[in-house]
């Protein structure tokens, strides 16, 4: 291999300037990019984490020397692959530096076929590594990017996703403010061949007359910035009747400017989001033009059983965030399953934030005094809490401390969902 498909960037750090030229014009020629330096302390600040590239360095260099470099490159990144550049007294250096993690290492006067075998076979690994974490991280981006819930009314706009994604129609998503509207719209928009372009948010509700007269519909303006795109019209029932009839006419012409001068099209899909039971405040010809396929996000009250489920994953994203632990978690979604929820997934999402901060319990009341049975559920659930916290999670000390018997203390922790791990974790100094 003598070509990069994609080149990589050499950091190559040497005093000598010759053997930094000769490097440079070498490497260059093997399709990397090489970035020269003359001593280590200015390639320091160049080497961070995301550095995306290989290091060549040499070993003996006044100031820092090219081990020194080394230890400092991994200690950001581990998986930097540092090529030595050694004398040979310094052969049983290298050989120590490689058991300590550098990739590889080169005796000056080195061969030029081994500098860029060597430097392929490091770009590769690193190419690999970053790849890898790329792909890790849009996995963890993405980790949440659907429609959670097992509810019938759920699994079938999850089932319409990928039908919707490449369909030539537009969208209208009715439903109460919070329930995810611009959500789904993301994610139809980021499962079909637009997602490589822009989403446009335009809250209708915010716009102001001077701007819809000036910028929005015109050429280079931001409706002109989402070709290819998709067009996301939020709060469309709070548009004033200029704004709703520009919209109509944008709509059904799909080109700009909106006067005729000079037109030219965008395409572009919309998706608009309008409030439960306000389709009367909408002009009726822009409804029919947008409503290609009309769509309705149930509210949490109809999907009672989604909650749980929904509460579950906020709470691990929270507290992977926050680093902090989830405290009873299972505990918690018990709690809220077992009665509905007043709000939509806006608001249960930052419930569970404000539990994993420890703010409050995230536990609403739905407006009506507990049972018996409840109260008397809550009672046992704190007191054995309480006793696992002041025993500083020692599980044995809490069972002695309450009297219970073992399997007594197990059944009821069982029984009321009562998250033991997650207790001492937060219980232990």
């Amino acid at each position: 291999m003598t070509t990069m498909d994609k080149a990589l960037v050499v950091a190559l750090v040497d005093d000598e300037a010759d053997l930094r030229a000769a490097a440079s014009q070498l490497l260059g020629l093997h399709g990397f990019e090489v970035r020269p330096f003359a001593d280590a302390r200015s390639a320091l600040p160049e080497l961070t984490a995301d550095f995306p590239g290989i290091l060549i360095t040499d070993v003996r260099m006044p100031g820092m020397s090219g081990l020194e470099l080394m230890d400092a490159v991994r200690s950001r990144d581990a998986d930097l692959p540092v090529l030595l550049l050694t004398g040979h007294g310094d052969i049983g250096m290298a050989v120590e530096a490689i058991k300590n993690g550098a990739w590889d290492f080169l005796s000056k006067p080195f061969d030029p076929e081994a500098l860029v075998a060597a430097a392929v076979r490091a770009a590769t690994a690193r190419g690999l590594t970053l790849e890898n974490r790329r792909l890790r991280a849009l996995a963890d981006e993405q980790q949440g990017e659907t429609l959670i819930g097992d509810s019938l009314a759920i699994r079938r706009l999850r089932g319409m996703i990928p039908l919707l994604a490449d369909a030539p129609l537009d969208l209208v998503i009715e439903g109460e403010v919070g329930t995810g509207r611009e959500h789904f719209a993301r994610l139809v928009h980021r499962a079909g061949r637009r997602a490589r372009h822009r989403f446009l948010v335009i809250d209708c509700a915010t716009v102001p007359v001077a701007l819809v007269e000036r910028e929005l519909f015109a050429r280079n303006g931001p409706i002109d910035r989402a070709h290819r795109g998709t067009l996301f019209l939020d709060h469309l029932e709070a548009a004033g009747p200029e704004l709703q009839n520009r919209l109509a006419h944008f709509a059904e012409k799909r080109a700009l400017p909106l006067d005729g001068r000079d037109p030219h099209a965008v395409d572009v899909r919309i998706v608009a989001a309008l409030e439960e039971g306000q389709r009367d405040r909408i002009l009726p010809g822009l409804f029919h033009l947008l409503a290609g396929v009309p769509l309705r996000l149930p509210p949490l009250s109809e999907r009672k059983e989604d909650i749980p489920m929904l509460f579950a994953h906020f709470a691990a994203r929270a507290a992977e965030r926050h680093r902090c632990a989830m405290p009873a978690l299972a505990d918690h979604a018990m709690r809220l399953g077992a009665r509905p929820w007043p709000g939509n997934v806006l608001e249960l999402e930052k419930a569970a934030e404000r539990i994993c901060l420890g703010l409050d319990d995230g536990v609403p009341s739905s407006g009506e005094p507990a049972s018996l049975p409840e109260r008397l559920d809550a009672f046992e659930r704190a007191t054995i809490i309480d006793a696992i916290a002041a025993a500083d999670g020692e599980i044995a000390a809490a069972i002695q401390a309450l009297k219970l018997p073992r399997k007594t203390f197990y059944y009821r922790v069982n029984r009321l969902g009562i998250d033991l791990r997650a207790i001492r974790r937060q219980s232990r100094p």
